[in-house]
């Protein structure tokens, strides 16, 4: 298929593969067709591309891929945070069945915070430098609530202490710089779950820490979700953390899902090369461990993406499609097995042979 002429049953087929959640529990957040554009100087930016997936309460997804995949941006269309004049956004976001995309501002302000929140990458840019911990987290209930400060303090010590700030009476009355990066991300973490949302997206909410704070922060997230029964979307390039968080796994690559399932499906089975290539860029620690096998290449330009499979320049095994398909026709996003859970865009035949036979030995 040409990647400028997608049939409406190709479009059809990948909603309903794309928005059903691969344990096949009833979604919270669903979204559809989801297409995110940048009109820019130099032309339009492509920037997500008829994504689709669904998380339901109690379960986290994580969304993988290289920088400029689409990871964040589809995120902040999910929070509803472009601007509408800048942005070209077509599809359905239903968060609890409340349609996003259209969505009056003064309607998406109630969404964020109490229905939704966001965990960004680098809490020191999303704390106000100048206003104490404790006076942000109390604003952030308040906006939400009819409620005195007495009492919107308290409900703040409180999510301090949830999320393991030790003397949080003391720390609600300091500035962001008197925190430690982890601290720092605790906060953020009290802030975003003050409200009780149902759906938290977490975006790179461990980059910038040591590994030891990283696992901590994992931990809080995953003992929170279990406290509050929420929904988690988790931004990341870690397939570590990936192991350690998901439950599902929706692959990005230059603003399309490249491959949906289960973290045991695509973890173990895998079946785009893709996926294949950030598999075999994690280190091993072993005594007989090779060097790290990188995928060759750079991500392509959103403003002009490659004919047929966006990942074709870099795919090691393009030449084994007959016909040159990889350079002519965008893979459909179709089922790796006949149940339909875990999908993959690829054109490349016995996928699960070449990556037994060539790939998982590599891996060790």
């Amino acid at each position: 298929m040409s990647e400028t002429t997608s049939s409406p049953t190709t479009v059809q087929r990948e909603k309903r593969v794309g928005a059903i959640s691969p344990s096949g529990e009833e979604a919270f957040l669903v979204v559809e067709d989801l297409t995110v554009q940048f009109p820019t100087a130099d032309g339009l930016v492509n920037a997500v591309n008829g994504l689709s997936y669904a998380v339901p309460l109690g379960r986290t997804l994580a969304i993988v891929g290289e920088s400029g995949s689409g990871k964040s941006v589809s995120s902040m269309a999910v929070m509803g945070l472009h601007d509408m004049r800048r942005t070209r956004m077509t599809g359905s976001i239903r968060l609890g069945g409340t349609e996003i995309v259209g969505l009056p501002e003064k309607d998406l302000m109630k969404v964020r915070g109490q229905t939704a929140a966001m965990v960004f990458q680098d809490p020191q840019s999303s704390l106000h430098p100048l206003y104490t911990v404790g006076s942000q987290i109390t604003e952030a209930y308040r906006v939400h609530h009819a409620v005195s400060k007495d009492v919107a303090k308290k409900r703040a010590i409180e999510m301090l202490d949830l999320v393991g700030i030790p003397n949080p009476q003391r720390r609600f009355k300091q500035y962001p710089h008197e925190f430690s990066g982890g601290m720092r991300q605790r906060a953020m973490i009290a802030m975003s779950l003050v409200n009780d949302p149902k759906l938290l997206i977490a975006d790179e909410p461990t980059t910038a820490l040591d590994v030891t704070v990283q696992a901590q922060i994992l931990d809080l997230l995953n003992n929170l979700q279990k406290e509050f029964g929420s929904a988690i979307v988790m931004i990341t390039h870690d397939l570590g953390v990936v192991a350690e968080m998901a439950d599902d796994v929706l692959v990005m690559y230059a603003g399309r899902c490249v491959e949906y399932g289960t973290a045991e499906d695509v973890l173990a089975r895998p079946r785009m090369p893709y996926t294949w290539g950030l598999l075999e860029s994690i280190p091993v620690v072993s005594a007989e461990s090779e060097r790290l096998r990188p995928i060759k290449g750079l991500p392509p330009s959103l403003l002009e993406l490659p004919k047929g499979c966006s990942f074709n320049p870099r795919c090691p095994y393009a030449e084994r499609v007959k016909g040159e398909r990889c350079f002519t026709d965008l893979p459909d996003l179709l089922p790796v097995d006949g149940a339909g859970t875990h999908t993959s865009r690829c054109h490349l035949p016995d996928k699960a042979s070449i990556y037994e036979a060539e790939v998982e030995p590599r891996l060790g």
